[in-house]
């Protein structure tokens, strides 16, 4: 058998669709689209095309929508400049939150004196609303302006938050609502009129489009000062010439997974729960990460965990050798496997080995299958 893919939550494969769509970019179509001849504005327009494209998904005006060059960067970039363009003094996040926001959250506590506020969670990665909601009442109370950053679905564990009662509350109390929506883009519909945020940002690659694109909304109410000087690219909010191959190739991804949306959940979801029935029937000592039981889970993310043994400790290396790529966390640490920060907020005592599996709609039965019996080879049952 090939080599096997379940690590769909690090980046996903290309779609071939998506890769003839952005190839005119890459050969004839190069223009720059601050030109104004008419390779330039080929150019212009595509982008444009590609932001009306992302507006109609989030029901949201192109106005209030920014191309960037990842998820980190339109992260970075909230969380950074909301201290000193919106008087934003507190920061309301969780420490299970992926490294480009922790790390930014840090920077901006270090340099704009940002007072940061970590949510408690439980055991499957959820967060207490009435403690969120005591938060921002002393907030209110004080005079301080506030920024909740919380991503919707964990790159890890999968767990999801509840973005219509954060963004209610958000409302409630006068604080601004970020939503890292890295995971969640692409696979699961998302309203703006329905579900207000001020901000929300996506990365291409999680959802079949290219890497080094990502996507940044601003709620037009809100204004930010750019994160990179150096030009008037993306209406004078991101210096530097647009990948317009990139855009495209993000706008052709989401287009291609919004037609089938439905077709791919019923797909991957199908194949989670046949990957638990599997694991649970095999193996005696297996634990589940996350809330997997919840049907608001993401469905595209299984992280499970074994006993420690000396079989164990080297599950990712010796699936990599059978030829399955999965990992055992977040894939953001320069191809190191660290140790999941995720996992020491929500089971910090545990010396079990994890892994997480996650899947997309190129997968199969069959291929879970044969991870079972590679599972089973390696660490026994």
């Amino acid at each position: 058998m090939s080599r096997i893919y379940f690590d769909n939550a690090a980046t996903t494969p290309l779609s071939a669709t998506v890769l003839q769509e952005m190839m005119p970019f890459l050969t004839e179509n190069f223009g720059n689209p601050s030109s104004i001849h008419a390779d330039g504005r080929k150019a212009r327009t595509a982008i444009e095309q590609a932001r009306k494209t992302v507006a109609t998904y989030l029901n949201a005006s192109v106005g209030e929508l920014f191309f960037t060059s990842s998820g980190s960067e339109s992260n970075n970039m909230v969380i950074k400049r909301a201290a000193t363009d919106l008087g934003v003094s507190r920061l309301i996040t969780t420490k299970i939150e992926h490294h480009c926001v922790l790390h930014s959250a840090e920077t901006a506590a270090r340099e704009q004196a940002l007072t940061l506020i970590y949510l408690s969670v439980d055991a499957h990665g959820r967060i207490s609303l009435h403690e969120l909601e005591q938060h921002l009442q002393q907030a209110e109370a004080e005079g301080e302006k506030v920024l909740i950053s919380l991503m919707h679905l964990n790159n890890e564990i999968g767990t999801a938050h509840d973005l219509v009662k954060i963004s209610a509350l958000s409302r409630q109390y006068n604080a601004y609502f970020h939503c890292d929506a890295v995971q969640s883009f692409g696979k699961y519909p998302i309203d703006m009129q329905q579900t207000p945020l001020d901000f929300l940002t996506a990365s291409a690659h999680k959802f079949h489009g290219p890497k080094g694109v990502g996507l940044l909304y601003i709620n037009s109410d809100l204004t930010l000062k750019p994160f990179i000087d150096g030009g008037a690219q993306e209406r004078n909010m991101r210096g530097g010439t647009e990948n317009v191959p990139g855009i495209v190739g993000f706008a052709a991804a989401l287009h291609e997974a919004t037609t089938q949306m439905a077709a791919r959940k019923s797909h991957i979801t199908a194949l989670k729960q046949y990957f638990i029935e599997q694991l649970k029937s095999t193996f005696s000592d297996i634990e589940f990460n996350g809330d997997v039981a919840n049907e608001n889970s993401a469905y595209h993310i299984v992280s499970l965990s074994f006993a420690p043994s000396m079989r164990a400790d080297m599950l990712i290396f010796n699936l990599d050798i059978a030829g399955i790529s999965a990992s055992g966390g977040s894939a953001c640490s320069s191809g190191v496997e660290n140790a999941s920060h995720v996992l020491a907020e929500t089971n910090p005592d545990s010396t079990r080995r994890t892994a997480r599996f996650s899947f997309a709609h190129y997968n199969t039965r069959q291929e879970i299958d044969y991870l079972i019996q590679k599972l089973t080879e390696i660490v026994g049952n």
